[in-house]
């Protein structure tokens, strides 16, 4: 039996039942009040709580319709509904797998929000996207509320009522294209249930029902909390400044809240009599009544505020003494319910803390550890390089400066090629070109006169940045597919220029080998534009990695600002043009 009182055994309680004893002391004993007096008070003091009400009434709409914008603002920036729009802006319509894939995004809406009975999709030209029947966005709204939605540049717009169905509240928002600098690209539009909008509450304690309103912007009644009421004079109520209007020979206290997210409007109606009846105060007994009171309320006050403040000082005295002998919990011994709450709290944060401390230490051991192997690793590439070193001087003491100019080349291929801790993806274009011929003269080495080639790239482009081995693919396709399939000597040529535009780089990588067949050039040219992995050897896997690296680095979606393009015919050889934008400002690794 003790267990569960002590349940209600809280500050909140306490306090309730203390002023409640202090409040039936005062009124048996206080008088009638001046009338006028006392029903100004509870005019005024039932305006505040209808207002009150009204905020809250009208924060209880706002967030269902804040839930709508979140969600229909996540499918407007839906990377595939994006897509589809973007692709109608441009001309193609969407196929019908297309349209049918826009379920998995747009179904959202209906999932997390109530009360929504459909989400629909359409195009820039108004045309229906999905649902998956044909319609025109003309049909299902005026023109006045798709040129509204257009002004408000991607914001929700509530419409009101459904014009083809009483029962449904219309929203449209304008849906704008992220990658073509945020233009209307189409039209979401939403149709939700009225009775979502309806309103229950009870603002009176004594069961007695406010009549509450909500209307749209074009003076519609959308929901009211009284079923018997019928609409009244909604445009002259909504337009009136008066705190007090007659309807039907019946005063009423007239609060309204304006949504600014949807324009609407909530009127809540409060007869006067309702405000005014029951007022029966004692006058004469004010003064008495308020002198036993206030000797009261100082009394209870003082008991409660020992009995606040005792375990509140005992625990800041707790947390003092962390200051010089480290993080210690506290008794927990109170006799209210949040007292214990708050040292159990703080109990909890020491014990939290503490082993937050142990932690880092753990992690700053830990980290050493790491960085000791990250030193370690870096001996293996030391060794090699170191090795190559020894055999560099090596050859040179037995006068073999060819191979040793080879050994040379080599080191440096690999000290360029091998990434280690630190080391920056980006380079110069310079230092890629360098790399370039290092790759050359080690290929010359097995091909000997077979392979003659040239680099050309004028100065100025020479501090460009790119991303590291993204040229050697292509040259290295053009020696294993064009020069090794030649009979006789051949040639690769490298050329860096600018593009018409001066915001782009074109490196172009020709040599006069065999070839590609048609067949081939063809499914090399459909991999590249799908983003499809070649399905067998020999058909452009290098060429499709420097495309992929191409849209990682730079997000190149369009294939006329970058990527690859090729050019080959048989037994005349092979064109490589490479296309990137021209950055500033990437910080480039030193080689």
């Amino acid at each position: 039996m003790r267990t569960k009182l002590n349940r209600f055994n809280t500050l909140r309680n306490q306090m309730l039942f203390g002023f409640l004893f202090v409040m039936l002391i005062i009124l048996s004993v206080v008088g009638i009040v001046n009338f006028d007096t006392v029903s100004r008070l509870l005019k005024n003091n039932a305006e505040k709580h209808i207002q009150q009400t009204a905020i809250q009434a009208s924060g209880r709409l706002e967030a269902v319709l804040n839930q709508i914008d979140s969600l229909t603002t996540q499918v407007a920036t839906n990377t595939y509904v994006q897509q589809v729009l973007l692709n109608e802006s441009a001309g193609r319509h969407a196929t019908f797998s297309e349209r049918q894939s826009l379920l998995n995004s747009i179904k959202i809406v209906q999932t997390y929000a109530d009360g929504v009975n459909s989400v629909e999709l359409y195009s820039g030209s108004k045309r229906r996207l999905f649902p998956l029947d044909e319609g025109h966005l003309n049909s299902r709204i005026s023109q006045k509320w798709i040129d509204n939605a257009r002004e408000e540049k991607g914001r929700i717009v509530w419409i009101g009522i459904d014009p083809l169905d009483p029962n449904s509240v219309l929203a449209i928002r304008s849906v704008s294209l992220m990658d073509q600098w945020f233009r209307p690209g189409g039209y979401l539009l939403i149709r939700m249930n009225r009775e979502i909008f309806q309103i229950n509450e009870a603002l009176n304690e004594d069961g007695g029902r406010e009549t509450m309103l909500l209307a749209d912007r074009n003076y519609s009644l959308i929901a009211v909390n009284d079923d018997q009421v019928t609409p009244w004079r909604i445009k002259s109520l909504v337009d009136t400044n008066d705190a007090v209007v007659a309807i039907d020979g019946q005063k009423y206290m007239l609060v309204k809240q304006q949504s600014a997210l949807t324009g609407w409007t909530l009127l809540i109606l409060t007869p006067i009599s309702a405000i005014t009846s029951g007022i029966s105060v004692l006058r004469t007994a004010i003064l008495v009544s308020a002198g036993i009171g206030s000797i009261l309320f100082i009394l209870l006050s003082f008991l409660l505020s020992t009995l606040i403040t005792r375990p509140v000082f005992r625990l800041i005295k707790t947390m003092r003494s962390a200051r010089l002998s480290g993080l210690k919990p506290t008794v927990q011994i109170s006799s209210t319910i949040e007292i214990n709450e708050l040292n159990h709290s703080y109990n909890q944060m020491v014990e939290h803390m503490n082993e937050l401390i142990e932690l880092v230490y753990e992690k700053e051991i830990l980290q050493s550890r790491t960085e000791l192997k990250a030193l370690q690793a870096q001996i293996h590439p030391h060794f090699l390089f170191n090795t190559l070193e020894a055999l560099y001087w090596s050859l040179m003491e037995k006068d073999e400066d060819e191979l040793a100019e080879y050994v040379v080349a080599m080191a440096d291929l690999f000290r360029y090629t091998i990434t280690g801790p630190g080391k920056e993806e980006w380079v110069r274009l310079e230092d890629e070109l360098e790399h370039i011929e290092r790759y050359l003269l080690i290929m010359k080495m097995r091909l000997g006169d077979r392979l003659s080639w040239s680099i050309s790239s004028p100065p100025a482009l020479a501090s460009v940045p790119m991303p590291k081995l993204l040229i050697q693919p292509l040259v290295e396709n053009a020696i294993l597919h064009g020069i090794e399939g030649r009979i006789g000597p051949g040639k690769v040529s490298v050329g860096v220029s600018l593009s018409a535009d001066q915001m782009h780089l074109v490196v172009t990588v020709t040599d006069d080998g065999k070839g590609i067949d048609e067949d081939s050039l063809r499914r090399i040219v459909t991999a590249l534009q799908t983003g499809m992995t070649p399905p067998f050897k020999g058909s452009g896997m290098g060429i499709f990695n420097v495309q992929q690296r191409i849209k990682l680095y730079y997000g190149g979606d369009r294939p006329d600002e970058s990527g690859l393009a090729i050019d080959s015919q048989i037994h005349r050889g092979t064109r490589v043009s490479l296309t990137i934008p021209i950055q500033t400002g990437i910080q480039t690794g030193e080689m």
